[in-house]
């Protein structure tokens, strides 16, 4: 089946919708994985960590250094990946057969990750935590990137996306709401938390199996994308990065990923030693089931009022409920159960939104980078979206677990004064705070349904030879012809900086490859530096403690920094054979697309 004709319906992009509209049947085989997707996350999120702090009993400091080193490795894979979907060519096509091979590994992995044997203890049960986390978020990675590429390239039309993403969504919130309610079930209908996991694992894993084989089959990918050249891995990471559009977007979301595991991560802890009900499993799967079934019920208001008011204001209003809900958190005590209910019904209302809102207008930030660039690279931008957010992310979903077991905190036992504090400000003002900032970031994006238009005017301008002009800004750009935008020339050159090309032009390319050595030595200092500190910082005695989570993060970030300049210093013999004037060009290119408001010179 062909979900859209090679011309994609844009035979006259002024109009108000590109008039390319998905089958609902399509829409819903791509969103459908996510209900499987989300039912993997949310006990992960949730229930992972106390069911190995309170059941297997691996101390809280060994997991969350555990959980920064995994999702630093798999923070890691996700740049390489979005390169090596864009990048592949077979008759399946760019995304399928990674998703084919991905998404049957990681459901094994998620069901050996639930379903530890009860004869290890100690150190080889912490050794079994990590390899299965670890490869479940390595195989997450190969078939998660490639479906969310996918999914900006199905469908062009600014409206039609809202709805792509809103199905989407969707599962992925019917999926969270039915994770969370069901271990209590499973547990109690197969006889403890054990075989109650396990099961619930299981049947997860062959659902997930089952959905994604369905996409595969269902779905075809855009011949036209497919037929496009792949761009190079660097040059694209800093293409990427030149979008003020994606900038803007980028730091909403990084600012809400400072404390973005909180919530999932807290509130086990919070209902069972805050809150303190009889029953704190049934409680949680009560208060699991309020939250996201509320996002679950209010979704289709938000994908009306996106599409009848746009997405943007629609975005911004849905900040409000998330931070008095979590401010509200702080204040609840011993036998708030019902307050608590009320909060989070209110909060969990504006769940979804947030959900399939970010996709799709990362799809528009999308189309304004092939604005400039000519190219479509879907999974590139998902795979860097990605792997910020989980460096972000990684602090908050181990730092805390340091931070209780350093103010004394005890499984299976009531907890001390000090310990019910820090779990009420941790689940309540820290995700209001980080909140409230990315609200006030958002509040730059400068993407409308009007612009969404106007750029893709632009895009058929230059493709029949004419200049456009940005509507953003308001800059002329040239046509790709003009600009030497090919892998051997522009693509080529943005392996570096415009300081960089300066400095190649004024002291040779020996320099210039000797800064970047430089730059080498420093990150492998940082790599090697923080992988020691790690090792100090695990002893016998105790518990690895704040700092080790965070030598882990700074390890991660130096291992990725000496890769990405290894890569530059590979490349950079080939500027030999690279004109002057173009290597002038390129750099006054480069001051445009950064906003400068230089004068673009044309091809002599």
């Amino acid at each position: 089946m062909q979900v859209a004709s090679d011309d994609c319906g844009r035979d006259d992009p002024a109009m108000s919708d590109t008039g390319e509209k998905l089958p609902l049947r399509v829409k819903l085989a791509y969103g459908a994985p996510s209900f499987a997707g989300a039912g993997m996350a949310i006990p992960i999120a949730i229930h992972l960590t106390i069911f190995y702090s309170d059941v297997v009993l691996v101390p809280l400091g060994i997991i969350a250094l555990i959980k920064a080193l995994a999702r630093a490795l798999d923070a890691l894979t996700d740049p390489l990946m979005g390169w090596l979907t864009d990048s592949t060519r077979s008759r399946w096509g760019r995304r399928r057969p990674w998703i084919l091979f991905g998404a049957p590994a990681a459901a094994l992995a998620f069901y050996l990750m639930f379903s530890p044997p009860e004869s290890i203890h100690g150190t080889n049960a912490a050794a079994w935590f990590a390899a299965t986390y670890i490869c479940y978020y390595l195989f997450h990675t190969v078939y998660i990137i490639p479906h969310y590429g996918l999914g900006p390239e199905l469908t062009l039309d600014y409206n039609d996306r809202s709805m792509l993403f809103g199905i989407r969504e969707s599962f992925v919130v019917l999926g969270t709401l039915v994770a969370a309610v069901a271990p209590p079930l499973f547990i109690a209908w197969l006889g403890g938390p054990r075989p109650g996991y396990s099961g619930f694992a299981a049947l997860l894993g062959v659902l997930l199996v089952a959905l994604y084989v369905n996409l595969v089959v269902q779905v075809r990918e855009r011949p036209d994308f497919v037929a496009r050249a792949p761009n190079p891995l660097v040059p694209g990471l800093r293409r990427v990065f030149r979008n003020r559009a994606f900038r803007i977007l980028l730091a909403v979301y990084l600012t809400s990923a400072i404390t973005g595991a909180i919530p999932g991560l807290m509130m086990p802890y919070f209902t069972k030693y805050v809150l303190m009900p009889e029953n704190p499993d049934a409680w949680l799967a009560i208060f699991l089931a309020v939250y996201f079934g509320a996002g679950f019920l209010f979704l289709p208001v938000w994908i009306w009022l996106a599409r009848r008011f746009e997405k943007k204001p629609v975005w911004l209003v849905s900040f409000i409920p998330s931070i008095t809900g979590s401010l509200s958190l702080f204040f609840m005590g011993p036998g708030d159960i019902w307050p608590t209910f009320f909060v989070l019904a209110w909060a969990g209302a504006a769940f979804g939104a947030g959900l399939f809102l970010g996709p799709a207008m990362q799809a528009d930030v999308i189309d304004y980078d092939e604005l400039y660039t000519g190219k479509r690279r879907e999974a590139q931008y998902v795979a860097l979206w990605s792997i910020l957010q989980k460096f972000v992310v990684i602090p908050s979903m181990s730092i805390p677990l340091a931070v209780l077991a350093s103010v004394g905190y005890l499984p299976n036992v009531p907890q001390t004064e000090e310990v019910q504090f820090t779990i009420r400000a941790i689940f309540g003002l820290a995700p209001a705070t980080t909140a409230s900032i990315a609200f006030c970031i958002g509040i730059f994006y400068p993407i409308s349904r009007k612009v969404h238009q106007q750029i893709w005017a632009g895009i058929e301008r230059l493709k029949q030879g004419e200049p456009a002009v940005d509507p953003i800004n308001g800059h002329r750009i040239p046509p790709y012809a003009e600009r030497h935008e090919d892998e051997n020339q522009g693509w080529f050159l943005d392996h570096y900086t415009s300081g960089e090309l300066v400095y190649l032009m004024k002291r040779g390319l020996d320099s210039l490859r000797r800064r970047i050595l430089l730059l080498q030595g420093a990150s492998l200092a940082v790599l090697l530096g923080a992988s020691a500190a790690v090792a100090g910082e695990i002893r016998p005695d105790q518990d690895p403690g704040i700092m080790a989570v965070l030598f882990v993060v700074a390890a991660g970030l130096g291992l990725a920094a000496l890769v990405f300049h290894f890569i530059r210093w590979r490349a950079a013999p080939r500027l030999v054979h690279v004109d002057r004037r173009i290597l002038t060009e390129h750099i006054e290119i480069n001051r445009l697309l950064r906003g400068d408001g230089v004068a673009l010179p044309t091809a002599a």
